[in-house]
């Protein structure tokens, strides 16, 4: 019962006892009134009921589950209760010596004065007063009397509504008795004081455990930090030292790049202004196209239909003329020797690269240069080349103005380092060491780039990824498409496909609807087999009918080919035999910027197994040759 209104003052003590949930022993929490009148934390009360609804205080039983609603005014009491706790709270603290509150267990009958005994056959707690129908009544004598008991709920066996008394080591978990002669029947069991003080045995070995343990490992963290900082101090004197070699090389690659550079921007500007006035030609085709547009859309918004018969249109000269790129490159002989230098010394230090660390000095030492490399002028060196085994002989030239300090060390010691390599390639060797073991053949590869000369992460290319479709009206008659234009079969029998001057009538072969002239676009496509197929690429303008209309036959496509299960790379027909890898699925790459493809053996990764280097000056559309009876080509969808 609550304190009477007309008392100045109230005993906090005594309004926290009337403001505590019987369940948690907490003051309430959200607090709700159940139809028999009692209050209880919602929380709290709607744990105890699971399978019935009765009040947990005086046992009465609801039929159905009342309907809960907040209780505002007990609500309101004890939120002033909680603020005027805080405040004493916050006061100066009293002794600590004092030893704290013991736990009251209140009475389930009248809920004010403090239980005795608990009853473990009623499942409830009862203060004396309430306990004389157990001590007085002989319908009581059975009922077992116990210590008053806090957490009474969390005790009893929800299977059985009995006080879990025991603790089952095979399923580690309290029980009843019941229990014991039901589902655990047969397993070992234990009184829970028994089960804690085998636990507490447990995890006090574990802390002694967990200390030794402890107790290594910082020893090893100190230890491991002192080696971190003496890394650390010789790591940065080895990367100044490996730093200050490898800046000497990067000047005098930059300096040979410099050189090479100015020498094709001169060449460029010859170049542009042959461009320019084919540009010029160009935009004026354009414009003339532009104004016949305009007029055909005149003529279709005219509304007299006799008037529109009678008027008659005629393209202009500019539609008939198919726009050309010409052949306009830098193939001067200095700019072709500077490129040719570039790709072999990039080549050499390639495969010199691929080798782990141990390996280059030894190879530097002892290994030939590539092919080719012996054969290629010496920039900023007029002295003629070095032959294998001979010494260099100094060549004095008085006429010649001297040269900055710093330009004549790094010209000197490219001459220098080129000079080392050409003696790399020579066939004496020195006295006293046998002859070094003759490489093995290798396929000739030095058309491919320093980019694709390793395998490439497949999830890189993709980024670059495009989905393509075969374009059913240049198919030739003996191809199949299925699958949504994604697959190309070859078939004996003829397709009934419309005759259109896009269809190749020869070679069975097909372009995809995508054209690219600038970017970069990556596609895989499937094989059936490594035989008679064929993947490259061609521009629009290439011959359909004619006897060079087969791909890599011309100077307008491009592509690898298998025949025989040999592979070949064909461009205006001329071939090379590349190194089979024999592919089930090919990636190509298309780089209009760079004026790339390159094609892939698409595995675990991308594995380059050659590319072709042109530019790109107009549309460049994927194209594909087939040629056995059931041999396909799938468009892949990437993922």
């Amino acid at each position: 019962m609550m304190a009477d209104a007309g008392e100045p003052e109230f005993s906090l003590m005594s309004l926290e006892d009337e403001l505590t949930c019987s369940i948690c022993l907490s003051t309430f929490d959200c607090p709700v009134t159940i139809p028999c009148g009692h209050n209880f934390c919602q929380d709290c009360l709607l744990t105890t009921w699971k399978d019935s609804y009765s009040c947990p205080q005086c046992r009465t039983v609801f039929a159905t589950k009342p309907e809960l609603k907040k209780n505002t005014v007990l609500s309101t009491v004890v939120e002033t209760f909680n603020l005027r706790s805080n405040k004493s709270e916050a006061s100066p603290p009293v002794e600590e010596s004092k030893p704290k509150k013991k736990e009251v267990i209140r009475c389930d009958a009248c809920m004010e004065a403090e239980a005795s005994q608990t009853c473990l056959t009623c499942m409830a707690s009862y203060c004396e007063e309430h306990l004389r129908p157990h001590r007085e009544n002989p319908v009581f004598r059975l009922h077992q009397l116990t210590e008053p008991i806090g957490d009474l709920m969390e005790r009893i066996c929800p299977d059985h509504h009995k006080l879990m008394e025991l603790f089952c080591s095979q399923h580690a978990r309290p029980i009843c008795s019941l229990c014991l002669q039901q589902v655990h029947k047969g397993c070992s069991f234990m009184s829970p004081e028994e089960q804690r003080s085998l636990k507490e045995s447990d995890l006090r070995s574990k802390l002694g455990l967990l200390d030794g343990k402890i107790g290594k490992n910082e020893t090893i963290i100190s230890q491991m930090k002192d080696m971190q900082n003496k890394l650390k101090e010789s790591a940065t004197k080895k990367k100044r030292a490996v730093a200050s070699e490898y800046q000497y090389m990067r000047d005098l690659l930059t300096r040979e790049e410099l050189d090479t550079v100015n020498a094709m921007d001169q060449e460029v500007e010859s170049g542009q202004t042959k461009i320019r006035s084919l540009v010029a030609k160009f935009t004026e085709n354009v414009d003339n196209m532009s104004k016949a547009k305009e007029d055909i859309h005149s003529l279709l918004s005219q509304n007299q239909t006799l008037g529109f018969l009678q008027v008659s249109f005629n393209l202009p000269q500019a539609a008939n003329f198919d726009p050309y790129t010409p052949r306009i490159n830098l193939e001067s002989k200095k700019v072709m020797s500077s490129e040719a230098f570039a790709a072999a010394l990039k080549k050499h230090l390639t495969e010199i690269f691929k080798q782990p660390v141990e390996a280059r000095i030894p190879m530097l030492k002892a290994e030939p240069p590539l092919p080719g490399l012996v054969r290629l002028p010496m920039p900023h060196n007029p002295a003629p080349q070095v032959k294998a085994g001979q010494k260099k002989k100094t060549q004095k030239n008085p006429k010649k103005p001297p040269q900055p300090a710093d330009d004549t060390l790094l010209k000197g010691n490219l001459a220098k380092s080129m000079e080392n390599l050409l003696q790399f390639g020579g066939k004496d060797q020195p006295r006293g060491h046998p002859p070094a073991a003759e490489p093995k053949e290798q396929p000739d590869n030095s058309d491919i780039p320093k980019e694709i000369t390793s395998s490439e992460k497949r999830s890189e290319l993709l980024k670059h990824g495009t989905v393509l479709t075969f374009d059913p009206r240049t198919a030739h008659k003996r191809i199949v498409l299925s699958e949504g234009f994604t697959k190309a079969s070859v078939s004996d029998d003829h397709v009934n496909y419309t005759d259109c001057p896009e269809r190749f009538a020869v070679c069975s072969q097909v372009l995809a609807t995508k054209g690219f002239s600038t970017g970069r676009h990556y596609w895989e496509a499937r094989l059936s087999s490594n035989n008679f197929t064929g993947i490259g690429l061609a521009y629009s303008r290439m011959d359909r009918k004619g006897p060079t209309s087969r791909l890599g036959r011309n100077p307008l496509s491009w592509c690898v080919e298998w025949f025989n299960v040999k592979l070949s790379a064909w461009h205006n027909s001329s071939e090379t035999v590349l190194v089979n890898p024999n592919p089930k699925r090919v990636g190509v790459l298309l780089d209009c910027e760079e004026g790339r493809v390159t094609f892939y053996n698409v595995a675990d990764r991308a594995y380059p197994f050659h590319s072709f280097e042109f530019p790109f000056t107009e549309a460049v559309y994927p194209a594909f040759w087939m040629f056995s009876s059931g041999c396909f080509i799938t468009l892949c969808k990437l993922q």
